[in-house]
């Protein structure tokens, strides 16, 4: 797994824009920014959906207001699901990126095996702080767990 101080990943994520499919080198976006990463196991799945992004959406404007940039959140599915899991959310401050292929998120070493479930390959559950394509914080989840990665917690650290 990545750690503090390492230079994020320079996988192509993905997100629906108003003429199809954008497509984001993470690592050269970040550059002259600060933003916080928001890793889900899936979109629409109940702890998602329920408690971690809706904390963020709560919180988006006091986590802006600490001179962060953006707000992302990634989620190994595709574009539509993310921008249709991103409108039912009302996350209009937040930004929906897909990793459809994994590759961030292996590239991150941030994957939960979620195969007992039938979810396959996922991203684990995190929150993380970039500046300038670094990593400052990484706050990951074990397993499923929702107990590190909250919007209160990168609060704290920003």
């Amino acid at each position: 797994m990545k750690q503090q101080g390492d230079q994020i990943s320079d996988a192509t994520l993905r997100k629906l824009g108003s003429e199809g499919i954008d497509s984001i080198q993470l690592n050269e976006y970040s550059k002259d920014k600060k933003l916080v990463l928001i890793g889900v196991p899936g979109a629409f799945t109940p702890t998602c959906s329920i408690n971690h992004v809706p904390g963020f959406i709560e919180k988006a404007d006091e986590i802006l207001a600490k001179g962060v940039d953006e707000i992302i959140c990634i989620s190994v599915t595709n574009p539509w699901i993310m921008d249709a899991w991103g409108k039912n959310l009302n996350a209009d401050k937040i930004t929906m990126l897909s990793d459809g292929n994994c590759e961030f998120t292996e590239s991150m070493g941030l994957i939960m095996d979620g195969s007992g479930f039938g979810l396959g390959k996922v991203s684990s559950r995190y929150a993380a702080i970039v500046e300038d394509g670094k990593i400052n914080c990484l706050l990951a989840e074990k397993g499923g767990a929702f107990e590190v990665s909250s919007a209160e917690n990168i609060l704290e650290h920003l």
